[in-house]
C-alpha cells in the first residue's frame, strides 16, 4: 500500500517570496517529511515498570520535559509526563515496539498515516515560528521539542539542529494544508525555498 502525501496538493517546488538578490543559502528551505514510522507511546499510571529498563533502536526514554532521545535513524520526544513519540526511518521498528511495549503497561498508537511534518532550515527558522508560536524559540536548543499552536493549529515542534537551524512541525494530517500555509506565509519577508 502506497501512501498518499498530506501536502502532494500544496507543496509545489520553487523559489517564493523575497528571495531576488539573495544568495540561495540564506534562504529558508521548507520540505514535506514523509514515509516515517511514528508512534505514540504512553504508559499507564498504573504500571510499576521501570521505564529505565526500556529502549528501542539503541534509545533511552528521557523523562525529562523538552528532551529527545536521538540517533541516525530514531528520534524519542518527551511528550508529556509517561508519554513519548517516536519518529523513525526504520519502519520495521513497529514490529519491537509490538514485542515490548504489552496492552497492560502502555498503550501503543501508531500514527504514521496520521501526521504532516514539515521542516524546515536557516537562519530564520525560529523568526518564522516566533510569528504564530507562544513559545520562547530563544530557548530550544537542538535536540529539545515543545507542544504548543501555531496560528490555531495544535503541532509537535522537534528541533533537529542549531547550526544550521533545522526543526520539523508535526501536526494532524487534516490539518497540514493549513499549517503549510500558515508556515510559507510567515517566510515570504525571508524567501524560502520548496524541495
Amino acid at each position: 500500500m502506497t501512501s498518499i502525501s498530506a501536502l502532494k496538493n500544496v507543496h509545489l517546488k520553487g523559489k517564493f517570496g523575497d528571495y531576488e538578490d539573495k544568495n540561495e543559502k540564506d534562504l529558508i528551505k521548507i520540505k514535506e517529511i514523509k514515509n516515517l514510522l511514528i508512534v505514540q507511546i504512553v504508559q499507564y499510571k498504573k504500571s510499576t515498570l521501570s521505564i529505565d529498563n526500556f529502549n528501542l533502536d539503541g534509545l533511552n526514554f528521557k523523562n525529562d520535559s523538552l528532551s529527545v532521545s536521538n540517533n541516525e535513524n530514531t528520534r524519542i520526544l518527551w511528550n508529556g509526563p509517561k508519554n513519548w513519540l517516536l519518529i523513525s526511518n526504520k519502519i520495521e521498528l513497529i514490529k519491537e515496539i509490538k514485542e515490548n511495549f504489552d496492552h497492560m503497561n502502555f498503550a501503543v498508537t501508531d500514527l504514521s498515516h496520521s501526521k504532516a511534518i514539515i521542516e524546515i532550515e536557516g537562519d530564520k527558522a525560529k523568526e518564522v515560528l516566533k510569528k504564530g508560536c507562544p513559545f520562547n524559540f530563544n530557548e530550544l536548543n537542538k535536540n529539545n521539542c515543545v507542544n504548543s499552536i501555531f496560528n490555531g493549529i495544535a503541532v509537535s515542534i522537534d528541533m533537529i539542529n542549531d547550526n544550521p537551524c533545522k526543526i520539523k512541525i508535526l501536526t494532524l494530517r487534516s490539518f497540514g494544508e493549513s499549517l503549510y500555509h500558515s508556515i510559507t506565509d510567515a517566510c515570504l519577508e525571508f524567501g524560502y525555498i520548496n524541495n
